[in-house]
């Protein structure tokens, strides 16, 4: 079928469609982001997020560009707003009474209150995960609680690895409606 039908069809809410831009394009957004972050996991999780967040702006497209172009934009804006997020830095710059700059490593021991509230926060999300459907349960527990990467829950689940990808990223959204909702 032609990219345009598909994208045409995608726009519309075909789920068959969205999953075939997905096996169409995700090697080379994975590839792309895999050269940028020389790491598999977080090559594998700008990508989802890439195509969660083309998907839901699909009818933004403009059909005067590659949709590999554009999905590769997109990638690169997620990519930086994930290196933006990990800017947040651990060290406090100090100074001593001879105005020499020295570093302190700010203490990152959580304190009572912040394992509490981790705890607190845990449940709260664990809780929200239950109102999800048993399929997207599981690759939920499987991806980010046994960190397992996209490969071994496929072998795991016996299926095939776009029905994994698109499971985890139906997943997400559903969870992140659920959340926004409380």
């Amino acid at each position: 079928m032609e990219i345009k039908k598909i994208i045409e069809k995608a726009t519309n809410g075909d789920q068959v469609a969205f999953t075939s831009l997905l096996d169409m394009y995700w090697n080379e957004v994975y590839g792309f982001m895999l050269k940028r972050t020389e790491n598999e996991t977080d090559a594998e999780d700008i990508s989802i997020e890439t195509f969660a967040k083309a998907f839901d702006k699909i009818a933004h497209y403009n059909p005067e560009f590659q949709f590999n172009t554009w999905l590769i934009a997109i990638a690169k804006n997620v990519h930086i707003d994930a290196l933006r997020k990990k800017k947040i830095s651990p060290f406090v710059e100090i100074s001593d009474e001879e105005n020499h700059p020295m570093y302190s490593v700010a203490d990152t021991t959580p304190t009572v209150e912040d394992k509490i509230i981790t705890e607190q926060n845990l449940s709260r999300l664990l809780s929200y995960i239950k109102e999800l459907k048993p399929h997207y349960q599981e690759v939920i527990q499987l991806r980010y609680f046994q960190e397992m990467s996209y490969q071994e829950i496929a072998e795991q689940l016996n299926e095939p690895l776009s029905n994994v990808k698109i499971k985890l990223l139906r997943a997400k959204k559903l969870l992140a409606e659920i959340i926004q909702g409380k």
